[in-house]
Formats: structure tokens, C-alpha cells, sequence
């Protein structure tokens, strides 16, 4: 059995808006599970190698739960631009060109590794249309350390006519893909853009799929005004948006739904009697205009929340900034409710960063023991200082604003994917 003794201020989130805080404290793992959080190393490990991080602050690595890997290279473009516009000009073009798989590899090379470097370690994202380029994504992540789901985006209208499949190559390229994921801590994921890049007949299939092969389902839901006008003339029988993936079988307790920015009640009850998962954005949302999501009444109506970067809508991938951004997000929320909702507070939105999305892993929030580990370690020695700080406000100031280069290990699964 491998034992492994993190030794600094042991930092968690083991429910929404509480942070423990064990100070120069032990975590230990056995074979890549957690066993616990030590005040004091007991006897049993005395004798054993110590990863001795000092006063550095260990705490629970990131879950981005919505990216779009093949916009990595267009991250910061087009911010000017409102959600449909901005698809035809940057985003169906750049996604097209992983058509090249030396491109991809690539490309999903350094993603992978910036990833890993920014401590995120789990991850549901978008790959293209194109089944090699997946294929090399998933391998990257996997050799990455990355853990999570990836998916082949499935569109077969209204991307444009260099970046469309028909619909009987979406679904057998699909299925091919399907069968070729072979991957350890990669799996896969049924992904249609979104209704209006789908026609009826291949959502059908889609869900068929989904629900014979046991396969999780992620898509975007509610993001933009002009979308919701335009799923309204593509669907007429369907009151509200939601409901095009309900009708077939793309709704369930292993779906993730992007945005959800203009969910209203009755959308929002859909999404909860469900068990789906509202990916909150916040980053992207307010880049290309969408809106502010309702969060705060999202969470207390009890639904899933959690966060995602969603690039390059969003226009970086360090889960810290986009943490900061849906607690900033949540305070213009609370200005357009007419101060009704309460904004989020730095450990709620840490949560919701980290321990929200461990359920869907089939885990427990925070370092709870069974946990696999996942960890990064901050060093914040080298940012100024007045007084000293209590390791809360550390935590704090860390979130808000980390001194270049200040992660300095990162866990997966119980292995060190990245030290500097």
C-alpha cells in the first residue's frame, strides 16, 4: 500500500459556505484514497516520508465543468461580439480547423498542461465534431492527469458549411467514437451543441444512445435572448427551451445544462425535479453580453450548481478568476434583484469551484475520507503584507488574487501532475 503525508495548512469546503481549516496539519492518502486530516501525525505514519509544504496552503483542486477545448486558441477574441455572432465569426471557424489532427495534438497538448498547471483536475468539456480530434484530446487529458468526461459535439445544422456533419455521419461517427474510448480517467460524454445545432432526428438518436450505453449528457441551456427566440421557432410544441432535450431522453440526473442565465421559475423547477446540473458561467456570460444567472435562487430552490470557464467565452482558464467572477457576477445579481438576493460569499463560491461538483464523480464534498485525492498546494509568501494574516484571510486574499507562479504542486487521483 502507498501512503502519502502532505504536510501545510490543510484548507477544505465540506459544505456549501463553510471552510475548514486544519493549520500545519497532515493530509494523508492511501493508494491515491483519502484517509484523513490530522491535527497530529499519528503514531502508525511516523516513520514515513512527509511531503513537508510549510506554511503553504493545501487545499481541494478545481472542477471545471463546461470548457470548450478546441476555442483554447481563440481565448480573448471577439468579446465584443454577442453569442450567435460570435459563433459564426470566431468560434465555428477556429473549431473547424481540428480537422488537422497535428493541429489538435498540439494544441490539446499545451491545454492539457495548463490545465493541470492552473490545478484543475476534473473536468466535462466539448471537443469538435471531429472523432480524431476527440480521440487525441482525451489521450492528452489522460496524460495529463486530467480526470472527467470529454465529448464529441454532435451538430449536423447551422454551423455553417465548413463546420457541419449530416446527420447519418454525426450519429455513426458518434458510435465509432464511442466504441474507441478506452481511456482510464477519460470517459465520455453525449454532447449536442445545443437544440438549434441539432435537427429532431438526431437528438433522438442522441438520447437513444445515452440511455442504452449508461452515457452522461452535457449541452448549454438559457444562455442568450436571441436563442431562446430562435429554439422557440424550432420547436413550437415546447413551452420553454429545457423541455427540446427533455422530449428526448437528454434530461436527467447525469445531464450538465451551461449558463441557465434565463431560467425562470418554471425552467428552473424542470432542472431540479430532474436532477440536472445548472453550469453556472459567469466569466462568459458577462463577456458576450448573456446576462447574470440567477444563482442565489437557483441554490436556494435546490438545485445542482457549479462552475465552469466555459473558453473562450470566458477568457481564462484559472478556476480562481472564475470563482472571483461568479462572486461578482452574484453582487450585480443582487443589484438587478433589487437587493433581494444575497451575492455570494468567497466560500460559497469556492464551493461551488470545488466540493459542488463531487457528487457528480460519485464522491463526497471536501477532503472527506473515500475521497480520491485532489489537492494543489499555494505558496502566497512573496505577496505584501502589513500584519500578520490569519490562514482564513490567506485563503481569502489567495483567492481573490495568487502571486504569479504560486501553485507549486497539484494532485490527481493521488499522483503529482504538476510541482514547480
Amino acid at each position: 500500500m502507498e501512503t502519502q503525508i502532505i504536510k501545510g495548512n490543510i484548507i477544505s469546503a465540506p459544505e456549501f459556505g463553510k471552510i475548514d481549516i486544519t493549520e500545519n496539519g497532515y493530509l494523508i492518502a492511501e493508494d491515491g484514497k483519502i484517509k484523513g486530516i490530522y491535527q497530529k501525525l499519528p503514531q502508525d505514519y511516523e516513520n514515513l516520508k512527509i511531503e513537508d509544504y510549510g506554511d503553504a496552503l493545501v487545499m481541494q483542486s478545481f472542477a471545471d465543468m463546461h470548457l470548450h477545448a478546441p476555442q483554447y486558441p481563440m481565448l480573448g477574441m471577439g468579446m465584443d461580439m454577442p453569442l450567435l455572432d460570435w459563433l459564426n465569426t470566431y468560434t465555428f471557424p477556429t473549431e473547424a480547423c481540428f480537422k488537422d489532427t497535428e493541429f489538435a495534438r498540439k494544441t490539446y497538448h499545451r491545454l492539457a498542461g495548463e490545465l493541470a498547471a492552473k490545478g484543475t483536475t476534473r473536468v466535462c468539456i466539448f471537443s469538435s465534431i471531429h472523432r480524431e480530434a476527440t480521440l487525441i484530446l482525451m489521450e492528452e487529458l489522460e496524460n495529463a492527469g486530467i480526470t472527467g468526461y470529454v465529448g464529441k459535439v454532435n451538430m449536423d445544422r447551422n454551423g455553417g458549411e465548413n463546420y457541419q456533419e449530416t446527420t447519418e455521419e454525426s450519429i455513426s461517427e458518434t458510435i465509432k467514437w464511442l466504441e474507441a474510448c478506452s481511456f482510464e480517467h477519460i470517459k465520455p460524454m453525449i454532447t449536442p451543441r445545443f437544440t438549434p445545432s441539432c435537427s429532431n432526428e438526431l437528438m433522438q438518436e442522441l438520447g437513444r444512445i445515452a440511455n442504452e450505453k449508461k452515457v452522461p449528457i452535457q449541452s448549454h441551456l438559457s444562455e442568450n435572448t436571441g436563442e431562446l427566440d430562435w429554439v422557440k421557432e424550432l420547436h413550437p410544441d415546447c413551452k420553454q427551451y429545457w423541455e427540446t432535450y427533455r422530449k428526448y431522453g437528454l434530461w436527467n440526473d447525469k445531464t450538465l445544462m451551461a449558463h441557465c442565465v434565463w431560467s425562470d421559475e418554471r425552467e428552473r423547477k424542470g432542472i431540479k425535479n430532474a436532477g440536472v446540473w445548472a453550469v453556472h458561467c459567469p466569466s462568459s456570460n458577462e463577456n458576450l453580453v448573456s446576462g447574470y444567472a440567477p444563482v442565489r435562487m437557483m441554490l436556494n430552490e435546490g438545485l445542482n450548481v457549479v462552475l465552469g470557464s466555459d473558453i473562450a467565452g470566458g477568457d481564462h482558464l484559472s478556476m480562481f478568476k472564475n470563482i472571483t467572477a461568479a462572486i461578482r457576477a452574484s453582487k450585480a445579481r443582487r443589484i438587478m434583484d433589487n437587493w433581494k438576493t444575497d451575492f455570494l460569499t468567497v466560500e460559497e463560491a469556492f464551493y461551488l469551484g470545488t466540493s459542488a461538483a463531487a457528487p457528480f464523480f460519485g464522491e463526497n464534498p471536501g477532503f472527506a475520507p473515500g475521497n480520491m485525492l485532489h489537492a494543489i498546494v499555494v505558496e502566497d509568501g512573496t505577496l505584501p503584507m502589513v500584519r500578520p494574516l490569519s490562514v482564513h484571510e490567506r485563503f481569502e486574499r489567495c483567492v481573490y488574487r495568487r502571486e504569479h507562479g504560486g501553485v507549486v504542486a497539484v494532485y490527481s487521483e493521488g499522483k503529482k501532475i504538476y510541482s514547480k
